[in-house]
C-alpha cells in the first residue's frame, strides 16, 4: 500500500468525518471513500464503523492507525532531515509557548531573534500546555515552552527541563490586604482570584487551605492565558493576581503590586520545560530559540 493511502487512513481516524478527512488531504470526498474502502480491502480489515454522527476506528481500526501514524510521521521527518542536511541554513519556523514563560522570558527572546535575524519569520502561539501539545502532535508547530508537571507520559515527547518559575499571590497598593502582614487563604478568596488555569497539585493545596471537599470546587474569579490582561485587571480592582514572581517585578518594583504572604502556604512553582516530538531533527531555527532559553 503506498504512503498516501496511509495517510489518508490517519486523516479519517483524526478527524473523525470523511468530509473533514478529505478537505486536509485536499480530496474529494467519493475519492477518499474509494481509497479508504480500498485500503480495508487489500488489508481484509474494516477499519472503520460509519455512523450517523461521526466515523469511529473499529478495534482493527486502532491497531492499523497506530502503525500508519508513525509511518506518516516518519516520512514526513525523513523528507525535512534531507531539506535540512541539503540546505542547513535558518529559516521560518512556528513554536508555541504557555503564559507563564510568554509573561517572563518571550519578550527579551524575539527582540533579540528580530534584531539579529531580521529576515525570518517567526509565527508564535501563546496558550496552555493542553492546547500547545495538540498543535505540537498535529505538527502546526515544532516546539513549546510551558509547565510541563502535568503533561501526560507519551514516549513520542521529549522534555527538557528549562529552570522553576517560583508564583504567589498579589494585590495593588492600597488594597485592603495589603497592610496585612500575612493573610490565609479564606481572607483572599473572597476578593476574587486571577490566574491562568491553575495546575491539579496547586487546586488541591488551594482547595485545602479553604476547607473546600475537593479541588472541583474551586473556582476562578476570571481564568485567562494573557498574563498582561491579568495584571491590568489587578491594578484596576481589589482582586487578587496570582502569577509568577518574574512576571511582575516591574510592577512590585514600582510600588504598583503588592506581594501577600499567605499563611501554610508552601512555596508554589511551575516546572518549564521545552517538549519537542522525539525523533523529530529541530530546524537550524529552532534549535537556536531553544539554545537561548534559560537554563536551571
Amino acid at each position: 500500500m503506498d504512503l498516501k493511502r496511509w495517510s489518508h487512513i490517519v486523516a479519517v481516524a483524526d478527524r473523525r468525518s470523511f468530509i473533514r478527512a478529505a478537505e486536509q488531504v485536499h480530496l474529494s470526498q467519493p475519492a477518499l471513500t474509494r481509497s479508504i474502502q480500498a485500503a480495508e480491502a487489500e488489508l481484509g480489515l474494516q477499519l472503520f464503523d460509519r455512523g450517523t454522527n461521526e466515523v469511529v476506528t473499529t478495534p482493527a481500526g486502532e491497531f492499523v492507525v497506530a502503525r500508519a501514524r508513525q509511518l506518516v510521521f516518519n516520512s514526513r521527518c525523513l523528507e525535512r532531515d534531507v531539506e535540512l542536511y541539503r540546505s542547513r541554513s535558518l529559516g521560518d519556523m512556528a513554536f508555541g509557548i504557555g503564559p507563564f514563560p510568554a509573561a517572563t522570558l518571550l519578550s527579551q527572546l524575539l527582540t533579540e531573534m528580530r534584531c539579529e535575524f531580521p529576515g525570518i519569520n517567526l509565527r508564535v502561539e501563546i496558550s496552555n500546555w493542553q492546547l500547545l501539545l495538540k498543535r505540537l502532535l498535529e505538527e502546526d508547530i515544532e516546539f513549546f515552552v510551558a509547565d510541563t508537571r502535568n503533561l501526560p507520559p507519551d514516549p513520542n515527547l521529549h522534555i527538557r527541563a528549562v529552570r522553576r518559575e517560583p508564583g504567589g499571590f498579589y494585590v495593588r497598593s492600597g488594597h485592603p490586604l495589603a497592610a496585612h502582614k500575612s493573610v490565609t487563604m479564606p481572607q483572599l478568596w473572597p476578593h476574587g482570584v486571577l490566574s491562568v488555569r491553575l495546575p491539579p497539585g496547586v487546586r488541591a493545596v488551594v482547595s485545602q487551605l479553604l476547607g473546600l471537599a475537593s479541588p472541583a470546587e474551586l473556582s476562578l474569579a476570571l481564568e485567562c492565558d494573557d498574563v498582561g490582561l491579568l495584571k491590568k485587571v489587578a491594578l484596576a480592582c481589589d482582586s487578587v493576581l496570582a502569577a509568577p514572581h518574574a512576571a511582575v517585578k516591574e510592577e512590585v518594583a514600582a510600588g504598583e503590586l503588592h506581594p501577600l504572604e499567605v499563611s501554610g502556604l508552601p512555596v508554589q512553582a511551575s516546572e518549564m520545560g521545552v517538549v519537542t516530538l522525539r525523533g523529530r531533527t529541530p530546524s537550524p531555527m529552532a534549535e537556536l530559540i531553544i539554545s537561548r532559553l534559560p537554563a536551571r
